[in-house]
């Protein structure tokens, strides 16, 4: 029986009755879900009239519900917070357009992308040697650290530099490895401020101002390269000469420790000795003028009083000679310990010796036993010059 010759039953070859399906067409299927996602979106799908419009217009609610939610998601994702202390730095296609401050903030996702950068964060980057946080300790960099300096000396220097971010955009897009470029910079500065001072002036009394000049020098190379780097401060860490003459080198520093210590003292028994021979100085002048007004206060005196004398004198010479004598007279005698009276009636000397009669009054009463109720020796009253110019006046009345 050939191949399409019905068979027994009207079965053909392959045993399938005629009339009855056979597998499903590919192409039918295909067909098939092409209308079915027409109809999804809105398209033409199926034969039927009514059943094809609604599930159009359901098609149509579903991608627009779609395309709301996706747009409400794309505008929440634009949103952003920039942290205190830092800048946002907003680039459009890659070109930046502008710098946020700290805050929320919001940009067009896939359009406009955002840098965060931190300004405030002081970082710090060591030249001649590497902190090792673990230990605790240092190595040594000696590419870095040894340097020529304008002797022909070579010398070992540490370097720290700290630094900050002043310009965010020039940060970002200037220079290509900052942390490098900062190291190279430094290095290149202290070795020109390094080789056009001595050795001696490193190690010792110019440290500080190094380390100024290095700053200064260090800013201006970044502020060339738009590095958008502000320089906090370069701090020499250690400077000291190399192993083979350190010892000198040593020797020489405690020389000059001991020299300005000397200074030192004697600056300080300067100050001490100075201000006292000052004002010493000045006692004595004050004193030469206080001696010299009252030398002149005295003589302006005595000549006023012999004025005043003269003038009596010469209204009662023969008065103003007995006073004179009697109070000279009186003066001298005031003093005296001996007395000789001379009598006239006779030629006795009467001798007084006042003085033992005076120490012997004194030896009695210091034997006087203390608690005794004694009197004390009875003395005789010195009349006064005006008492003894009186009786003398009266002797002489005739």
């Amino acid at each position: 029986m050939a191949w399409n010759e019905p068979g027994s039953g009207n079965k053909d070859p392959w045993g399938q009755r005629r009339g009855e399906q056979g597998p499903p067409d590919l192409d039918e299927i295909v067909r098939n879900i092409q209308r079915k996602l027409g109809g999804l979106f809105g398209g033409k799908g199926g034969k039927g009239g009514n059943g094809g419009a609604g599930a159009g217009k359901a098609g149509g609610i579903g991608l627009g519900v779609i395309l709301v939610a996706l747009a409400v998601i794309w505008f929440v994702s634009g949103f952003y917070i920039v942290q205190q202390g830092e800048r946002g730095v907003v680039l459009r296609f890659g070109k930046k357009v502008d710098i946020t401050e700290a805050g929320l903030h919001w940009a067009p996702r896939f359009i406009d992308s955002v840098e965060k950068v931190n300004v405030t964060e002081i970082s710090k980057i060591e030249i001649g040697y590497r902190s090792n946080p673990r230990t605790g300790g240092k190595s040594k960099v000696p590419r870095e650290a040894l340097m020529l300096t304008a002797d022909e000396n070579i010398i070992d220097i540490e370097f720290a530099v700290q630094y900050k971010i002043k310009d965010p955009a020039d940060y970002l897009f200037n220079v290509r490895d900052v942390r490098l470029t900062i190291q190279q910079a430094t290095e290149s500065a202290v070795r020109e401020i390094a080789g056009k001072s001595t050795m001696d002036f490193v190690l010792t009394e110019g440290r500080d101002e190094v380390g100024a000049k290095t700053q200064e020098l260090l800013q201006e190379i970044l502020d060339v390269y738009r590095a958008g780097i502000s320089i906090e401060k370069v701090e020499m860490q250690e400077a000291q000469p190399p192993e083979e003459v350190r010892a000198a080198f040593d020797d020489a520093v405690k020389a000059r420790e001991d020299e300005q210590r000397l200074k030192n003292e004697a600056e300080a028994y300067s100050n001490d000795v100075i201000p006292r021979a000052r004002g010493a100085a000045a006692r004595l002048v004050q004193e030469a003028e206080g001696y010299k007004a009252s030398v002149i206060a005295r003589a302006q005196g005595d000549a006023r009083r012999f004025t005043l004398v003269a003038n009596e004198y010469v209204k009662a010479p023969k008065v103003t000679r007995e006073r004179l004598y009697l109070e000279t007279v009186e003066e001298v005698l005031s003093n005296a310990t001996k007395i000789f009276v001379d009598q006239k009636a006779g030629s006795n000397l009467l001798y007084l010796p006042l003085d033992k009669l005076i120490s012997r009054v004194e030896e009695t009463g210091a034997r006087v036993e203390p608690g005794a109720a004694t009197a004390p020796p009875a003395t005789p009253a010195r009349p006064s010059g005006r008492d003894r110019r009186s009786d003398l006046r009266s002797r002489r009345a005739p």
